[in-house]
């Protein structure tokens, strides 16, 4: 492990392997396996780094030679990851495509275990005003109530929204559900003239975008 401390000093984490940086997470001198195997078997289990950043402590700590003090430690940095990219994406002040939303509001999802839907409230630039949670709700739904997102984008002076939300089962498709709510949003959005611009679905697996999906045109 020295050598491996060693190059995170001279190169720094960026040049570190996945296994090599999963393997400084875990390391302890009580430990009668290497961490770089401990990490290796980790990485093989969970299939890939945001495989193990979506596990839980639980699950974490059953790991062979992991406990819960390490288990502990691999959640609080994967949420400092997640925070720090929440934060980085408070900066992207347009919004100019799907893409931008993605970055906006993927870290806000990650690793997360049940639906939460949000609304971007955007001026006639599509600059950003306001990102707010509007619903969470269980593993397959989460309920939203239209009215209150048309209200709350008269209070900011809103003259777009954007509607997103995750799927924590792993496909993006939108649902039936999607659908009706986001024909709801739009048709009580457009008696205020605010225009909705788009319903992003986010998941493990990708994303989809109603606007590019046609399923804007009613």
């Amino acid at each position: 492990m020295k050598n491996l401390h060693d190059k995170l000093s001279s190169r720094g984490a960026a040049t570190l392997t996945d296994v090599e940086l999963v393997a400084l997470l875990v390391e302890s001198a009580d430990d009668r396996r290497s961490a770089l195997d401990i990490a290796e078997s980790m990485l093989k289990e969970f299939s890939s780094l945001s495989g193990l950043v979506r596990a839980d402590v639980a699950r974490l700590r059953m790991s062979e030679g992991i406990g819960l003090k390490r288990a502990e430690r691999l959640m609080v940095a994967a949420e400092f990851g997640r925070r720090v990219a929440a934060e980085a994406g408070q900066h992207a002040d347009v919004i100019s495509t799907d893409r931008d939303v993605e970055r906006l509001m993927r870290p806000q999802f990650e690793g997360m275990k049940h639906e939460e839907c949000w609304v971007l409230y955007l001026t006639s630039s599509n600059r950003l005003i306001e990102k707010l949670r509007v619903s969470q709700g269980g593993v397959q739904a989460t309920v939203v109530d239209h009215r209150l997102v048309v209200k709350r984008a008269l209070e900011l002076l809103s003259t777009n929204i954007i509607l997103t939300h995750n799927h924590p089962s792993g496909a993006a498709e939108p649902s039936g559900a999607d659908v009706t709510l986001t024909r709801k949003l739009k048709e009580a959005a457009a008696l205020f003239d605010i225009q909705l611009l788009d319903h992003i679905i986010i998941s493990s697996e990708g994303s989809y975008s109603f606007r590019k999906g046609g399923l804007l045109e009613y």
